[in-house]
């Protein structure tokens, strides 16, 4: 006979990609209270890994990306996300979650071209230590 291992409703079940999305929606959500108007046509995305040349010295935890184009063939702005970089430094899932809002603010930083501490000035995810 065979089965789900565990019920649907139960945490366990949720995939580490779907933690990790969880995670990029929390932030989101964190940075939407303050700045609303600002991330409205911002779309935001997780992918496995950041496409990278051999010339690359440095892996990107997450990348902005302008609007482009016009009409039917226009982007919207958009800020993706990383999963297995931020994984690889995360020690534990609250400091996942700390890196993933780090991420995201430094992003968001660089498209509305202010320094990260306007955009979060509580200090969230700046991976200070206590």
């Amino acid at each position: 006979m065979r089965g789900a291992l565990l019920p649907s409703d139960v945490p366990a079940y949720a995939t580490r990609g779907d933690r990790f999305d969880d995670f990029v929606l929390d932030a989101v959500e964190h940075l939407d209270h303050r700045w609303s108007a600002e991330l409205s046509d911002v779309e935001f995305a997780v992918e496995d890994v950041p496409p990278v040349a051999v010339a690359d010295t440095e892996i990107p935890l997450a990348r902005y990306q302008p609007a482009t184009g016009k009409g039917r063939s226009s982007t919207p702005r958009r800020i993706v996300v990383y999963r297995r970089p931020i994984e690889a430094r995360a020690v534990d899932s609250e400091d996942l979650a700390e890196l993933v809002l780090d991420a995201i603010i430094h992003e968001v930083a660089e498209m509305m071209g202010v320094d990260p501490a306007v955009i979060d000035p509580e200090g969230h995810g700046w991976g200070e230590e206590e």
